[in-house]
């Protein structure tokens, strides 16, 4: 071997293998590479702290005893001797106040010159968590996380009857730096006239996977995960948490059904308690390791009204927002990890937590 194809290897011209400073690694869903720092990495007391304590004079349009000052609700988890937008309710779902999207019109596709657009239909809709603006998601009972994802299922339940939606995005904001502008518990949910490129692209990954090797890639990961187990956080009968290998954000977590056949739709009051279980737990974890912090989650579910895939599997992703985004993704859409995955599985893994005592 010459010395220059030792050098664009990287390969020592004295037999030593060169100490990198950073890996690349790709992403095996959708092929997106992203550059993990293995030297100077951070740890979490290095990432930027903000105090998401609530304050105690917050005068929430969601509290309890102020229905009045929302919107109708369309849907409620709520004691059965009780009416729509009145005192009585568990989890509370009204239209969005300023929505990004309006559920009346038609799309009406059309070009303009070399652009194409269409008209702003959807719906946007406020998943009120709790009726506490006191509460954080990481101190609710496992039952009351479940009867959240529970209102999540009735609304993509009513919101697929409408042939127009092709995609129904779940999130939550929490803390400012993640985009919540109101302290009180909430998620939202927008259903969408397409599906979006991001979930597209996972989708797309995830059947050419199937094709090719008569499998699913999300099968694949886990028995990878399992054999490593360098990534895994926590799991219970029927979730695994982990830390992605290529993943696009520090501490970066996703929540993985075990059963690769599973439904976000179907699974029933066990599975919301189990997925609540974990779910409470990582974000205990991460409230403890890194200093409460601000997060966004999304659940990725199987778009409706669009082709079926035994190929995608329907997830939880969890993304602590700790640093600034890096110049790099920027410029070429390249994200920069400081903090490995396994150095952040294993940060979140080893942090105690308090047991869960109640279901009530």
């Amino acid at each position: 071997m010459s010395y220059s194809a030792g050098r664009r290897r990287g390969i020592s011209t004295k037999g030593e293998e060169k100490k990198m400073s950073s890996e690349l690694r790709k992403e095996p869903i959708i092929g997106r590479w992203v550059i993990v720092r293995t030297e100077n990495i951070l740890t979490p007391e290095k990432y930027i702290k903000e105090n998401n304590s609530p304050r105690r004079n917050l005068n929430s349009v969601f509290a309890y005893g102020r229905e009045y000052m929302t919107p109708p609700e369309v849907d409620a988890i709520r004691a059965e001797d009780t009416h729509p937008n009145n005192t009585g309710w568990k989890v509370r779902v009204v239209p969005n106040k300023f929505p990004a999207l309006k559920i009346e019109g038609e799309l009406d596709k059309r070009g303009y010159g070399v652009y194409d657009l269409c008209n702003g239909v959807g719906a946007h809709e406020v998943v009120i968590e709790t009726p506490d603006p006191f509460k954080r998601m990481a101190d609710f009972s496992v039952q009351e996380l479940a009867n959240v994802f529970k209102a999540y299922q009735r609304r993509c339940e009513d919101l697929a009857k409408d042939q127009r939606f092709k995609y129904i995005a779940i999130f939550k904001n929490f803390g400012r730096s993640a985009g919540a502008s109101l302290e009180h518990e909430h998620s939202q949910i927008i259903a969408l006239p397409m599906v979006p490129k991001y979930v597209k692209e996972k989708i797309d990954g995830s059947e050419n996977y199937y094709r090719f090797h008569g499998r699913s890639i999300y099968e694949d990961i886990l028995q990878q995960e399992y054999t490593e187990k360098t990534r895994i956080i926590t799991e219970n009968e029927d979730f695994v948490a982990f830390c992605p290998y290529a993943q696009r954000y520090a501490f970066e977590t996703w929540i993985l059904p075990k059963n690769i056949e599973s439904q976000f739709l179907d699974i029933k009051e066990k599975g919301r308690q189990s997925l609540s279980g974990i779910l409470k737990e990582c974000l205990l974890r991460m409230r403890e390791v890194l200093s409460n912090p601000s997060y966004n989650y999304y659940l990725q579910i199987q778009p409706t009204n669009y082709k079926n895939t035994v190929a995608f599997l329907w997830h939880i992703e969890i993304v602590p927002k700790l640093q600034v985004v890096d110049e790099l993704e920027w410029d070429s859409g390249f994200y920069v990890v400081h903090t490995p995955p396994e150095v952040a599985a294993k940060y979140l893994r080893e942090a105690v937590v308090p047991a869960e005592t109640a279901l009530a």
